[in-house]
């Protein structure tokens, strides 16, 4: 089944709104105590406490922007480094985890590199006590093969979220605002005539694999 152009933009506006809701109260919150605080010592933390919600709230719009949106031009293909970037800003965020980046291809196509970002938000989001994220990208004569390995002491990926990246959504309407970088996967590798794997539970690694074929 597919969704509506119109509920699918629902679900990726709540998606980036709960977010950056986050960063972004918290910046409120900061400026309410700076313009309330005299002491410097505490002024001073506040300005830090805004500086790095700031920072944080510009790194989810980039990499929104490049995984949800038109970043990386118009062209069929898209410079990595971006990728890469857009990533690291992300999972750099959370202290607790680490990037491993073994892609040593310069360009890939537009539509591998947005399911390879939400594969990695999905992946960092398994690790709940921290980790490691290890992505690696093969771009063959076929097809373009995407690897990520998310690896920690708990991983936790919800059901729903593994059935829409292997099998789509038997129903649309069930599809949620946390479930819609899956939907947006699956959509872009079936569209491409290609699959998506998940591994099962082995306790302290999960496997995310894509395999989109060129036409």
């Amino acid at each position: 089944m597919t969704i509506s152009p119109v509920d699918f933009a629902s679900l990726l506006c709540s998606r980036l709104c709960h977010d950056l809701l986050s960063p972004v109260g918290a910046l409120n919150n900061g400026l309410e105590l700076l313009n309330d605080e005299t002491d410097p010592e505490m002024r001073a933390r506040c300005i830090e406490l805004l500086n790095d919600s700031a920072r944080v709230s510009a790194n989810k719009l980039k990499f929104f922007r490049l995984a949800f949106g038109a970043a990386g031009g118009f062209g069929e293909r898209v410079d990595v480094r971006e990728a890469r970037q857009a990533i690291e800003g992300l999972l750099g965020d959370n202290k607790r985890l680490q990037l491993h980046w073994m892609v040593e291809e310069a360009e890939l196509p537009k539509a591998a590199v947005k399911v390879l970002l939400n594969l990695a938000m999905i992946a960092g989001d398994t690790l709940v006590r921290g980790g490691t994220v290890t992505i690696g990208v093969e771009e063959g004569t076929e097809a373009t093969e995407i690897v990520l390995r998310a690896e920690g002491p708990r991983i936790v990926l919800d059901p729903e979220l593994r059935t829409i990246l292997t099998e789509g959504a038997a129903d649309t309407a069930a599809v949620t605002p946390r479930a819609s970088a899956a939907f947006l996967v699956h959509t872009l590798v079936a569209e491409a005539g290609g699959s998506v794997v998940v591994s099962e539970d082995a306790g302290d690694a999960l496997m995310f694999g894509a395999a989109l074929p060129h036409r």
